[in-house]
């Protein structure tokens, strides 16, 4: 008998999994916002989302709420770590009418305590407002970390009008009715939480918490991204399991014994807080007393002596439990707990006592490891890790009352969960020192949380700055436009002398010249009727001849177009050719450009202020190369425009967003005065990137933009291009984040030399680290790049440092999506006003590292323009090689329309 009750209690490894399994399953119910309110695992958001980083200093008061006691305390935090806060306490006994009655009395009675406690430990009135942390041990709804709604009293409590409303505002209405008590309720946590914030040290923290005392509860630290009753989150938050209530909907159904249904139909609130009721202190004694009880009954126990006292609850407490579990004094223990009694117990009844004890005990501990082992696989699940390494605060009588509990809800947790290595850190006062560590935590990032939004608030433009921009940028399109005052403009509104956009009649074969770096490319583009087919070859350029003179620049091209046309088998062709040309020159004509200054390492002598199309023609005629026909030279942006309108005929606009920035666009013929002629259209070559170099955007830039351009080689020249392009993003972080260290914000104030190196953060770096959370689950991986990015800058970088980061990237580059924006609004409504449209759809053809590697500015850029040019209906059509397909297309475009008019 005493065996079949034993092995009633005993739980298989296998029926644990199980458990854990249903536990998984409950926490992703409370998780998720669509059945939270079904769930029996609630996942309570508590809206702590940093552990401490040990630099956590100054003084705090803590309130701890207990059944019996309002507990205050003085806490004062070093800043060293954590490691020796000093405490100053008082315990005041509560009434039990207090716990019974109006909720006003209750807060009135806790808000006297904390008043005489000051009177002690600070008899002149403090310089300034203390704050205070409230541990109330009750399931909260909570909103924000000082806002928290009571949803049910629980531990004999039943006070009146307190149910429903929020506690913090409850007690601080209470503080405030007595005169001299300063104090401001800055954090409201349960001693869960309490308990997990005690236990994270410098360089140790601990991001779960669980106690097991007269009940049992948990929590740690989730992926933002999981906790979706919560409207928006980063990085991590701590959620509170309330796991007591684990199973109220059956699924601890195969565990449950008729013991555990007894204990359950005398509690207060049956069929509630199953899970606890076979964990928590308040019910252990409680389920031996009635296995024992039972076997009593069946003669198994004490003779059959009357067993009366078993039937009375409450004999037996769970500390005896504990005592009794004890290998050395555990049978002497049961025999003076059971004489205590009026019971007799023989030498094998105590055996059989200790049993048992052991058998409630080892149950308790196993479930308790189930629960905690989903926990863990969660964490290392949402993490996206192979392994996870975590600390575990634990705190409670059960689990303090004997070292057997620990022992087992280790050693099951590890054969449960065994991707994770947790390790169970005894808490130390996590209701009185924990509770000031959460309070001084909230504070901190309060404040720094200030100091970053004072950094960053320069970079967040909002919609009238947005339209400011735009208005400016049509402001200096008009300008430039006008032969009168083109010389007053920073946006040079080139004219580009090409006249149409492709139609998909054209056809033939052209050649197609790429000079823009240290290589050159040579194309064949066949423009048929099943579409275009290229082939290409890539020549290096010698540093020698980028640097020599413009006749061995010109003969090296050359000699790379006869290699090329021997190659594909074009000798003695005579091609039309495209000639994508991009260094910045003044167009007079589609095939006449004359090169302005030499950028990107060429400085090839005697070509400044010639035109590259004859220097081309003249380097054929000393090659005796006599089969070249130059018809149209471009640059890159304008050849993205013609790819894409290969595929779109309604693609009339040419964005480039790369390391550089350019804009082009068809323009009324009537409206260029810098060009002859007033029919048609013609594109024009904006050059933006040199927008705001009259002054025009002194108020957008920030220090951070000063810095940058100061230390470029064209200081105070492509201004608007410094706020948007890929070569300047990077060092824009890099500058924020060197503010932020010197704050002692990031990197906890300590920078590497790396970061001290200009140039280091690349803008490619932007990407990965703004890569997540793009879809549920991305969030964690996305953080580990962010780290590890920092990590290859030699940065010892926290989680919290990793988001802090990522918003700084953030803030950047949506910056430089906007501005985009705000520029090509502007293009784009002239379009439509020039037309006289009411509404204009037109396709922007988009090319450039920025725009197609980073993971959000595309869609930044879009929305912003949705938002500002809400008449005109804007599709952005990706380029597939603009500076090649594009400029053979200029040159098809050119045949198509001279032949059309034929000869003159």
């Amino acid at each position: 008998q005493v065996q079949g009750a034993l092995l009633e209690l005993t739980l298989s490894l296998e029926t644990l999994q199980a458990v854990k399994g249903h536990m998984l399953e409950a926490m992703a119910k409370g998780l998720s916002r669509q059945t939270h309110a079904q769930a029996t695992v609630r996942m309570l958001p508590t809206y702590i989302c940093s552990t401490p980083d040990g630099t956590e200093k100054g003084d705090f008061l803590v309130v701890e709420l207990r059944r019996r006691h309002v507990r205050t305390l003085w806490v004062t935090l070093p800043g060293d770590g954590n490691q020796s806060p000093q405490l100053k306490e008082r315990l005041f006994d509560m009434p039990e009418d207090i716990t019974q009655g109006k909720g006003e009395a209750l807060f009135d009675f806790i808000a006297r305590c904390l008043c005489q406690f000051l009177e002690g430990v600070c008899p002149s009135e403090p310089q300034q407002r203390l704050p205070l942390g409230f541990v109330f041990p009750f399931s909260c709804r909570q909103m924000r970390l000082d806002q928290g709604e009571l949803i049910t009293w629980s531990k004999g409590f039943h006070c009146s009008e307190v149910e429903g409303h929020d506690v913090v505002q409850l007690l601080q209405a209470a503080i405030d009715k007595q005169e001299r008590c300063q104090v401001d309720v800055v954090a409201l946590m349960n001693n869960t939480v309490g308990t997990m914030m005690s236990c994270s040290m410098e360089g140790m923290p601990c991001e779960v918490g669980l106690v097991i005392d007269v009940g049992t509860n948990s929590c740690f630290m989730a992926e933002g991204w999981h906790v979706e009753t919560v409207e928006e989150t980063s990085g991590r938050m701590c959620v509170n399991t309330e796991w007591g209530f684990f199973g109220d909907d059956g699924a601890l159904s195969n565990v449950l014994t008729p013991y555990d249904q007894c204990v359950d139909q005398e509690s207060a609130k049956p069929g509630e807080k199953r899970f606890e009721k076979l964990i928590g202190g308040l019910y252990l004694g409680e389920i031996v007393r009635h296995v024992l009880a039972k076997l009593a009954a069946e003669g198994a126990l004490f003779g059959g002596d009357s067993i009366a006292i078993l039937e009375t609850k409450d004999t037996f407490k769970t500390q005896q439990v504990l005592e009794i579990i004890d290998d050395e004094a555990g049978l002497a223990m049961a025999r003076s707990t059971l004489q205590a009694l009026g019971l007799a117990p023989s030498e094998q009844d105590c055996c059989h006592v200790q049993q048992v004890c052991r058998a409630v005990v080892t149950r308790a501990a196993g479930l308790c490891a189930a629960g905690l082992a989903a926990i863990l696989s969660h964490m290392c699940q949402s993490r996206e890790l192979e392994q996870l390494k975590a600390n575990v605060g634990v705190d409670g009588a059960v689990y303090r009352g004997h070292a057997r509990f620990g022992e087992i809800l280790q050693r099951i947790t590890k054969l449960l969960a065994p991707e994770c290595m947790a390790t169970l850190v005894p808490s130390a006062d996590g209701g009185g020192r924990g509770a000031a560590v959460v309070t001084a935590v909230a504070l901190r990032l309060a404040a720094q949380r200030r100091e970053v939004d004072r950094l960053l608030a320069p970079l967040r433009l909002g919609p009238a700055d947005l339209q400011r921009v735009q208005a400016l940028m049509r402001w200096e399109m008009e300008l430039g436009l006008n032969q009168d005052t083109n010389a007053q403009s920073s946006v040079r509104m080139l004219p580009t002398y090409v006249r149409s956009t492709p139609d998909g009649t054209e056809r033939g074969d052209f050649l197609a010249l790429d000079l823009g770096g240290t290589n050159f490319r040579v194309l064949v583009v066949r423009v048929g009727q099943d579409g275009v087919h290229m082939a290409s070859e890539i020549y290096a350029i010698p540093l020698a001849v980028m640097q020599g003179t413009g006749e061995a620049l010109f003969d090296h091209i050359i000699d790379c177009i006869v290699d090329f046309q021997q190659k594909q088998g074009l000798t003695g062709q005579v091609l039309p050719l495209g000639f994508t040309f991009s260094f910045p020159c003044q167009q007079l004509g589609l095939d006449k450009a004359v090169l302005l200054s030499w950028t990107k390492g060429f400085s090839a002598s005697g070509c400044v202020g010639k035109d590259v199309v004859q220097m081309l023609r003249e380097a054929a005629q000393r090659k005796q190369h006599f089969g070249l026909d130059v018809v149209a030279v471009v640059n890159d942006t304008v050849g993205t425009m013609m790819s894409c309108g290969y595929d779109d005929p309604s693609c009339e606009i040419g964005l480039i967003v790369g390391t550089g920035t350019n804009a082009c666009y068809m323009e009324e013929m009537q409206n260029v005065g810098t060009a002859e002629g007033e029919q048609g259209r013609m594109c024009i070559n904006m050059e933006w990137g040199a927008f705001g170099d009259n002054g025009c955007l002194d108020d957008i830039f920030t220090d951070f933009d000063r810095l940058v351009d100061e230390k470029t080689i064209n200081p105070g020249k492509q201004r608007f291009e410094k706020l948007i392009s890929g070569m300047y993003l990077g060092e824009i972080v890099r500058y924020i984040l060197l503010a932020l260290v010197e704050k002692h914000i990031l990197f906890r104030g300590k920078p590497s030399p790396k970061l001290q190196t200009r140039d280091i953060f690349q803008t490619k770096f932007l990407s990965t680290i703004e890569m997540g959370p793009r879809c549920a689950g991305s969030d964690g991986l996305a953080l580990r790049q962010v780290r590890g990015v920092l990590h290859d800058l030699e940065l010892d970088a926290s989680f919290e440092d990793g988001v802090l980061v990522r918003e700084v990237c953030q803030a950047v580059s949506l910056r430089a999506a906007q501005l985009c924006a705000a520029g090509l609004a502007a293009v784009v409504e002239k379009m439509r006003e020039s037309r006289g449209l009411a509404q204009l759809a037109v396709t922007v053809g988009v090319d450039g590292t920025l725009y197609k590697m980073h993971p959000r500015f595309s869609q930044h850029l879009q929305r912003t323009l949705q938002d500002l040019a809400p008449n005109c209906t804007v599709t952005f059509l990706q380029s597939e090689d603009g500076s090649g397909k594009g400029a053979a297309l200029v040159a098809a475009v050119h045949c198509r329309v001279a032949q059309a008019q034929g000869p003159p």
